[in-house]
Order: structure tokens, then sequence, then C-alpha cells
């Protein structure tokens, strides 16, 4: 059985590394060629061009940055669908909106190409250590076909339902991610405001109800230590929110406070922060209060 990967950024050259420690053949192709060198030097087969992997490979994987990369890798004309032979199995890896993936499932049936919607949770430290929650749409009876190699890179695997369920799954954790980060910023910038030591609150926080993961997440690997390189991006972010408050208009909502969390990481990006971590966002509203959040000198 052949693996082929596309798109070995940070995500995706962590999860191809871990189906090379577990013995899978696996062939990489990315648009960047020093993205795959290391991947290379670990074993992998490089291919030339996105057609070339769809044609040697029996199970493909794709992790891409945005959703018209997406429809571009599978749908171009030397794409994935029109090079892939019938019985091949695409695994999507990237967070889209779930007409996203429900086009895709039925532009990959067409051509007797299986389709699953398979976003995944956990950032890099996850994809590193195979820990990633992987949420799964489509055909059940492919599911389990190809659950072992998805158990080689996340620690929970969850079939939820028909084309696109992944997605919509993901979009919801992602929408949760964004609110999160928005009320951590704003209550740290207020605390700081006030004159509180900033460690100190965050010590108070982490043992109270007003805990999460995502407090944690920004206040001890970026903010506390001001260390904004991305695990994840404020454009990414910005990005999924956007596509998850699509989720909740569709729903019936009118107002919800993921509108609030898509304007802070847009004015983030409007203030050149797009590629930072997503804890970024709380620098415009540091600015906005003259002050900062970070551990005492």
């Amino acid at each position: 059985m052949i693996i082929g990967f596309i798109g070995t950024g940070v995500m995706g050259s962590r999860m191809a590394k871990r189906l090379l420690e577990h013995g899978y053949d696996v062939h990489v192709y990315n648009r960047t060629k020093e993205k795959v060198r290391a991947l290379v030097e670990q074993g992998a087969n490089v291919e030339e061009s996105i057609s070339s992997l769809a044609r040697n490979c029996d199970i493909i994987c794709t992790c891409l940055s945005m959703p018209e990369d997406v429809l571009e890798v599978y749908g171009g004309i030397n794409g994935i669908i029109e090079n892939a032979r019938p019985g091949t199995v695409c695994i999507d890896l990237t967070t889209v909106g779930a007409n996203t993936s429900k086009i895709l499932f039925e532009k990959t049936a067409d051509r007797d190409i299986a389709y699953l919607d398979a976003p995944v949770s956990g950032g890099p430290e996850g994809a590193e250590a195979g820990t990633l929650t992987i949420m799964v749409g489509g055909e059940r009876e492919i599911f389990e076909k190809i659950s072992p190699l998805l158990r080689v890179l996340g620690g929970t695997v969850e079939y939820l339902g028909s084309s696109g369920s992944g997605s919509i799954a993901k979009l919801i954790n992602q929408y949760l991610v964004a609110v999160h980060s928005l009320a951590v910023s704003e209550a740290m910038v207020t605390g700081a405001a006030f004159g509180l030591d900033s460690e100190q609150l965050y010590n108070i926080l982490k043992v109270s109800y007003g805990d999460s993961r995502i407090l944690r997440r920004h206040m001890e690997q970026y903010v506390l230590d001001r260390n904004f390189q991305p695990g994840g991006a404020v454009k990414y972010v910005l990005k999924d929110v956007r596509l998850a408050n699509q989720l909740l208009q569709e729903a019936g909502m009118n107002n919800f406070t993921g509108q609030l969390a898509e304007q802070a990481f847009s004015v983030a990006t409007e203030n050149g922060l797009s590629d930072s971590d997503m804890s970024a966002v709380i620098q415009p509203m540091e600015e906005q209060c003259g002050v900062l959040v970070r551990k005492k000198r």
C-alpha cells in the first residue's frame, strides 16, 4: 500500500513522518521543495507533481491551508480527481467548510474514488506525538477500511456521519478556539490595565472556574514570555471562525460571540499579525489599553 501526502507544512510534515515511522511507504509532494527535504531523508519518495502522486498512490492524504487550495489540488486539471485510479481513497485533513467537503465527495464518487473529510485538532505537538483528534465524515465502510492508518496519527478518531460531518465538528471546535482566545485576551488585558500582576492572575485563573486549555496554552507557551512564533497562526483561525460563523447563521442564529471573535482576529490581521500565533490576537487590545501581559522582568 502506497500512501501519498500532499501538503507537508507544520502539521502535514509531522503526520507524514509518523506514517514513515510506522512502516508505511509514503510519497510526498509540496509546492515548496524545501518542505519535503527532511521527509525524503527519513525515507519518503518525492513526487514531482500532484498528478504523478495521484497516479502512483493507493491512499492520498491532503493537509492544506485554505479551502481554495483544497479545491484546486483535487479539482484542477492536473489534480487528484483527474489522475487518481478508481478505488483510490482520499483523506482530506484540512479544515474546510462542509460544502467544500460535500462537493469533493460527489466529484470523487463520480470517478469511483472514495473521499473522507477528516480534519484534525491538537496542533503540531499532537501531530508529533500521534495524539490528534480526527473528526471523520463520509462513508462508514471507507472509514473502517482506513481507520488503522488514522489511528497512527490520532489518539481520538471519531466517525461522525455522512460527508461534511467531520468538517462541521472541526469548525465547531475552531469556533470555541476563537471565542476562548478572545475571552482570554480581554480578561488578561483588563487585569493588567487595573494593575494586577499578569502571572499571578493567570495562576489564580488556572485553578478556578475560568480555567481553559486555551488560557493555559496562550499564557504558558506564548503571551507571558512574549513569544508569538506560530503553532496555529492568526490567519488560519480567522479563516476557521468565518466558516464557523456561517454554520451558526445557517443554524438560525443572528447574534453570537463568534462575530466578535472574527472581528478581533480580523483586527489582528490588519495589524500585521497574520502569520503570528493565534495568541497574538491579544496585542491590539494591549495597545489599545496601553499595557503588556507578561511575566515580571
